[in-house]
C-alpha cells in the first residue's frame, strides 16, 4: 500500500512538471478592446493580438490616389452596410498608398462597426482557422496581408487561393480579404512562358496551364487598383498637406528642399513627401528649441 501511494505521489509530481512544462493555452481575443488585430502563431492555435497604437491616418491625408480611394471607400462602405462588396487586390508603385489606404479605413469606419486583421504571409494556411473564428461575430472585418508575394516553390499561396474562391465552404458574409502587392500577379514571371511553346521547361507538354495557375490567384480579386508613381504636381501637392499636418507653411524655400528630397530619393511619392515634411518640421523645431 505504501507502495502505491508513492507510485501515485511521483506520478502526479511527474503531471505537474509536465503542465508546466507545456505553453499556456493561447489567449482569447478581447473583440471590444480595439478595432484592428494581428494574428500571432501559437502551439495550440494561433490568436489574435490587438493593435492598441493605431496610425491615425485618414483618407483626406493621401493625396494624388482620388480615383482609388473612391473605389476602395465605395466597396468597404457596402461591405459595412451589410451588401455585397469584393475582395480587393492593391498593386504598384511602392510609397504610393496602398497601405496606407487600408489603416485610413479603419479610421473611416471603425466607427460603423469595421475591424481588421493583419495576417502576415507566413501564416496564410491558417486561414480557415481565421475565418471560422471571425464568422459569428456581428462585426465586419477586413482580413489584410500586405506586401504579399509569392515564390515558384512557395506553397502557401494556395492557401489564400483556396480561401478566395475555391474551398467547398460558402465563406463568410463579414470576411473580406485586402491585399497589398508590388507583383500584380502575386508570383514572379519569366520570358520564356510567355513563348507559348508546345513543350515547356522539363518537358512539360502544356506550360500555358502553369502560367494560368499563376494568373488565377490574382483573379480571385473581384477589385484591383493599381497605383502609378505620381507626378511632380502630385508629389509637391502631398508634401503640401503633410507640411500643413505638421502646422508648417509651404514656403518657395519648403517647395524646392522637397524638390531636392525626392531627386535624393529617387522617388516622388506619397510616402517620399511624408517623409520630408517630417524632416523639414523637425529641423525647424530643432532650430527654434535652440
Amino acid at each position: 500500500m505504501t507502495d502505491n501511494h508513492a507510485l501515485v505521489s511521483e506520478l502526479q509530481k511527474l503531471n505537474r512538471l509536465l503542465q508546466g512544462a507545456l505553453p499556456a493555452a493561447a489567449p482569447l481575443p478581447d473583440f471590444d478592446g480595439g478595432l484592428a488585430f494581428r494574428w500571432r502563431a501559437h502551439p495550440h492555435g494561433g490568436w489574435l493580438e490587438t493593435v492598441t497604437d493605431l496610425s491615425p491616418i485618414r483618407l483626406d491625408d493621401l493625396q494624388g490616389i482620388d480615383r482609388q480611394k473612391a473605389e476602395i471607400r465605395r466597396n468597404t462602405e457596402q461591405f459595412v452596410q451589410g451588401h455585397s462588396a469584393n475582395n480587393v487586390l492593391l498593386t504598384g508603385s511602392r510609397g504610393t498608398g496602398k497601405s496606407s489606404l487600408v489603416k485610413a479605413l479603419i479610421n473611416e469606419f471603425g466607427s460603423q462597426g469595421l475591424r481588421v486583421v493583419e495576417v502576415d504571409k507566413g501564416l496564410l494556411h491558417e486561414l480557415p482557422d481565421i475565418v471560422a473564428l471571425l464568422r459569428t461575430r456581428d462585426e465586419r472585418f477586413i482580413i489584410y496581408c500586405d506586401d504579399l508575394s509569392f515564390n515558384d516553390d512557395d506553397a502557401s499561396y494556395r492557401a489564400l487561393k483556396t480561401t478566395l474562391d475555391g474551398s467547398l465552404h460558402a465563406g463568410s458574409d463579414n470576411v473580406l480579404i485586402y491585399a497589398t502587392s508590388n507583383r500584380r500577379h502575386l508570383l514572379p514571371e519569366y520570358q520564356h512562358e510567355n513563348a507559348m511553346a508546345h513543350v515547356g521547361e522539363n518537358n512539360e507538354l502544356h506550360p500555358g496551364e502553369a502560367v494560368e495557375d499563376k494568373i488565377s490567384l490574382s483573379d480571385r480579386f473581384g477589385m484591383w487598383l493599381t497605383f502609378y508613381p505620381g507626378s511632380q504636381d502630385d508629389y509637391l501637392a502631398a508634401a503640401r498637406h503633410w507640411l500643413g499636418v505638421h502646422r508648417m507653411e509651404f514656403t518657395e524655400a519648403a517647395r524646392a528642399a522637397a524638390l531636392q528630397w525626392a531627386l535624393l530619393r529617387g522617388n516622388r511619392s506619397g510616402r517620399t513627401a511624408s517623409q520630408f515634411a517630417r524632416d523639414w518640421a523637425g529641423r525647424h523645431g530643432l532650430v527654434q528649441s535652440s
